[in-house]
C-alpha cells in the first residue's frame, strides 16, 4: 500500500515508516522539519519538505505517489506550550487536519489513521481508561485532539472516509536507528537520560503532591516500536469500518519509579529537583489496552520498562548530539 505520513521525520513518525518499510509497504514522507530531522527519515522512504497548510502540496503529493492511506502524525504536541497559546494549536493542529482532509476528498483519498492522544479524556475518576471513557480535556493539545476526532466522525457520515484513531498514551523507547531528539525536551525519559549522560544537573519532578503512592504522576509508558506496529495493524481496519483505540499497556509508573529504573539501567546518578506542578497534567493515565488485543491481534512485545529504558539510552548513547 502507499502511505502518506504526515510528520514522518518526528521521533513516532519515523518508527512508523520503519515499520511501514519493514511490512513492504511504500511510505511517502510529508513533513516541513519544524520539529522533525531529515536524518531521522529511512533512505528507502519518499521525503517531501511541505507544510499542511499548503493545500496544493498535500493533493500533489496524495497524486503524484498515487497515495492509497494516510497516516497524520504532524502536530504541535507541547502540554505547557498549549497552555500558553491555545490558538496556536488550534491553527496547527485543528487547522492542518482541515487542509490534509479537504485535499483527500478532492483526489479521493478515504483511508485516515489518526495520531490521537490520551490527553482527550482529561483526568479520568476511574483507572483504566477505557475507549468509552468520557472525553473531557484539560489543556488545548487534547482539546485540538479531539476536535480532530469529531471532524473524522463526519467525514466518515458526510463522505464515507473511513479512520482509525489512535489515541497514545506515552510513547518512550528508540529503535537503532531512530529515538527523542526535542528541542525543548519535555518528556520524561529523554530528560532523565539526558541527566545520566551528563548533559544536564537533575531531573525536574513536576509536583510530589499527587494524589498517587508517591506523590508524583503516573504514566502508561509504551515502546514506540509497539505503537508503531498498531498503525500497520489499523490500516487493514479501513478497508471495513471506521474505530477507536487505545494504546497503552494497562499498567502505570510513576515518575519516581522511571528515575528510579534508569538509574538501575544506566549505573549513573540521576539527581532530582522538585518542581511546580505543570498546568493540564492529570496525576494518573493508564490505558485498557483490551480493545486493540481483541479486535486486531496487536501483541505488544517491549513492555517492560527496563526494556523501554534501556533501548532509549543505547540511542542516546549513540547519538550524544541527537540527529
Amino acid at each position: 500500500m502507499n502511505v502518506l505520513v504526515t510528520g514522518g521525520a518526528g521521533y513516532i513518525g519515523s518508527v512508523v515508516v520503519e515499520q511501514l518499510l519493514k511490512h513492504g509497504h511504500q511510505a511517502v514522507v510529508f513533513d516541513n522539519l519544524s520539529k522533525g530531522h531529515r536524518a531521522a527519515v529511512a533512505p528507502e522512504a519518499v521525503f517531501l519538505q511541505a507544510d499542511l497548510h499548503d493545500n496544493d502540496a498535500v493533493i500533489r503529493a496524495l497524486e503524484t505517489h498515487k497515495i492509497e492511506a494516510v497516516i497524520h502524525m504532524a502536530a504541535d504536541s507541547l502540554v505547557g506550550e498549549s497552555m500558553a497559546d491555545p490558538l496556536k494549536y488550534f491553527g496547527s493542529n485543528v487547522g492542518g487536519a482541515n487542509s490534509l482532509l479537504n485535499a483527500m476528498l478532492k483526489v479521493g483519498v478515504r483511508k485516515i489513521v489518526l495520531s490521537s492522544t490520551a490527553a482527550t479524556y482529561g483526568a479520568p475518576e476511574t483507572m483504566p481508561i477505557t475507549e468509552a471513557t468520557p472525553q473531557r480535556p484539560t489543556n488545548p493539545y487534547g482539546e485540538s485532539k479531539l476536535m480532530i476526532e469529531t471532524m473524522l466522525r463526519w467525514c466518515d457520515a458526510t463522505y464515507g472516509l473511513r479512520y482509525v484513531s489512535l489515541r497514545y498514551f506515552n510513547a518512550a523507547g528508540a529503535t537503532e536507528r531512530c529515538g527523542e531528539d526535542h528541542e525543548p525536551e519535555t518528556h520524561l525519559i529523554p530528560n532523565v537520560l539526558r541527566v545520566a549522560a551528563g548533559k544536564a544537573e537533575h531531573v525536574n519532578v513536576f509536583g510530589e503532591d499527587y494524589p498517587t503512592p508517591d506523590g508524583t504522576c503516573v504514566r502508561d509508558y509504551i515502546h514506540v516500536i509497539d505503537l508503531a506496529d498498531a498503525h500497520i495493524l489499523a490500516l487493514n481496519v479501513l478497508e471495513r469500518r471506521s474505530e477507536v483505540y487505545n494504546l497503552g499497556y494497562g499498567s502505570g509508573y510513576s515518575v519516581a519509579e522511571v528515575v528510579e529504573m534508569a538509574r538501575q539501567v544506566t549505573g549513573r546518578r540521576i539527581p532530582t529537583e522538585a518542581a511546580p506542578r505543570r498546568a493540564g497534567d492529570p496525576p494518573v493515565l493508564i490505558a485498557s489496552p483490551d480493545k486493540i488485543m481483541r479486535d486486531l491481534g496487536w501483541n505488544p512485545r517491549h513492555s517492560e520498562l527496563d526494556r523501554i529504558i534501556e533501548s532509549a539510552w543505547r540511542w542516546h548513547v549513540a547519538h550524544p548530539n541527537g540527529y
